[in-house]
């Protein structure tokens, strides 16, 4: 299919699982009723999703809180009581983070099942996304190695593991998450690429890396106050990404400072162009989204582009994000018969 939709990752938490509008959500049930809401949201943002034409589809990170720590929840080498005070994407925000204490390990798959069971309810293409290394280690202290490209590095072997049983329960694609990407960019060229291609060392199925400037939190909406009238951060990183082997990379457009032209860095690459504002609640038009496809199409071939998400919708109402998707499948088709 030509501009394939598919979205970044995260979309809300129903009210009756977690709390609503909250980029880190309390969960509302406990043991198996919590486990079987989890698959029960995860169900309706798939039919969801399918409704609206969105090629591939997720869960929507439904199983997990935070879309890094839902990860590294079950991983040993982790201490969540030492809770240390760090600047979390150069400093734009502090938190009190976990402390990495030893070499990480994996306790058991983590999401292995939760994809098997996403795979079993669509036919779709299906994407299951994970933290990657660098966004890792700018979200935990480094208690044990005294080197961030160490810790990235273990922490890239894990992934791997985890990539590869998600490959085997049906996914087509897998994405990691590097928002740090966007901050850390020497250390990008210097380390971050290569730890990312160990995460995705064998597998088979599509790989993909999403970089954007941050979900819709006021840190981030003020951060982004401070880049200027145009954001070039890309500029930096895609011709060592072009080089990678990473398949897809996924990049914020819509509504943003980026000049749509830096896709040309990325001829190699599939293209998830970002076509839905996540830092808006206003609800794209079709019109919209398929303007956003043609400017990128004065930069890359159209087989290359799929239209995406900025990023998670995740902090959103559960109502501006089904209107959202809905405007992002729309506006996809619109393109296919302008374009196609």
């Amino acid at each position: 299919m030509l501009f394939a939709p598919t979205i970044a990752g995260s979309l809300p938490k129903p009210g009756w699982l977690a709390e609503t509008e909250k980029l880190w959500p309390k969960w509302k049930l406990e043991g198996a009723e919590l486990d079987q809401a989890k698959r029960d949201a995860a169900l309706i943002w798939i039919k969801l999703q399918e409704e609206a034409g969105i090629a591939t589809v997720s869960d929507g990170e439904q199983f997990r809180t935070h879309f890094v720590h839902g990860f590294l929840e079950t991983v040993e080498g982790i201490d969540w009581n030492l809770k240390t005070k760090m600047g979390i994407r150069n400093n734009r925000y502090v938190v009190d983070v976990p402390t990495v204490t030893a070499p990480p390990k994996r306790s058991r798959p983590v999401h292995r099942d939760e994809a098997a069971f996403c795979r079993s309810h669509t036919k779709n293409g299906l994407k299951f996304t994970l933290p990657g290394p660098m966004t890792i280690c700018d979200t935990l202290a480094d208690g044990h190695y005294g080197r961030r490209a160490d810790m990235a590095m273990a922490f890239a072997e894990i992934l791997n593991e985890e990539a590869l049983e998600l490959e085997a329960a049906g996914c087509d694609v897998i994405q990691f998450d590097e928002p740090a990407f966007n901050v850390f960019m020497d250390d990008v060229k210097e380390w971050g690429i290569a730890t990312l291609e160990r995460a995705a060392r064998g597998l088979k199925c599509k790989t993909a890396v999403h970089i954007c400037y941050g979900y819709g939190i006021e840190a981030n909406i003020e951060w982004k106050k401070t880049l200027g009238e145009e954001w070039r951060q890309y500029e930096e990183i895609f011709p060592a990404l072009n080089a990678s082997k990473i398949e897809q990379v996924s990049l914020e457009c819509a509504n943003s400072h980026v000049p749509i032209s830096l896709i040309e860095y990325l001829s190699d690459k599939e293209i998830l162009v970002g076509a839905i504002d996540v830092a808006s609640t206003e609800v794209e038009t079709p019109e919209q989204v398929a303007a956003v496809i043609e400017s990128a199409l004065g930069h890359a071939d159209a087989e290359r582009i799929q239209p995406c998400t900025n990023c998670g919708l995740a902090p959103l109402s559960r109502a501006v994000a089904e209107g959202k998707l809905r405007a992002l499948g729309a506006g996809a088709e619109l393109a296919r018969k302008r374009f196609g």
